[in-house]
């Protein structure tokens, strides 16, 4: 009997006492620390309380026009390369790539905007689509506003650039 009020008097002391205002402050920095909310961060990505964005997703698709010879078909893919560089440099695009098989869909683009509109007008900048060697398939999206930092990321991780 002796031990078991011994034990209820520590409990009960636990769980009377209040921590310390710098403590609980403590506590929060340390959270941010190993991975918690960054007000900053994400206010400078868009995020939402959820950590997401809206973006908008467009598969390129094979265009009607792909009877191109080989040197026109490599200055069109140039060409559609730089303009990827422009519009990721400009922070419109956020991430793109090609498929690896003979799906129609050729590849994709994230743009970081909100709205179709806002796409179409930056698909119309691509050299292989104004050819029609490639169509573009817009899509509203809802994804992570940490998309928005892939391309700082992909810098420290290529050797080379396209």
């Amino acid at each position: 009997m002796k031990n078991f009020l011994l034990l209820s008097l520590i409990i009960f002391g636990i769980l009377t006492c209040e921590k310390p205002q710098n403590e609980a402050s403590e506590f929060t920095e340390s959270a941010a620390e190993v991975g918690g909310y960054d007000s900053l961060l994400a206010a400078e990505t868009g995020a939402d309380d959820y950590g997401m964005r809206r973006y908008v997703m467009a598969l390129l698709k094979a265009g009607p026009n792909r009877d191109q010879d080989s040197t026109e078909a490599a200055q069109l893919q140039r060409a559609h390369l730089d303009n990827i560089k422009r519009m990721a440099e400009e922070g419109k695009l956020v991430m793109a790539g090609p498929f690896f098989d003979d799906w129609e869909v050729k590849g994709i683009y994230i743009f970081a905007v909100e709205t179709i509109e806002e796409a179409e007008e930056l698909t119309k900048s691509d050299p292989a689509i104004r050819a029609g060697r490639l169509i573009m398939e817009l899509h509203p999206w809802y994804g992570s506003a940490g998309l928005m930092k892939i391309g700082e990321l992909h810098k420290k991780l290529a050797k080379k650039s396209i």
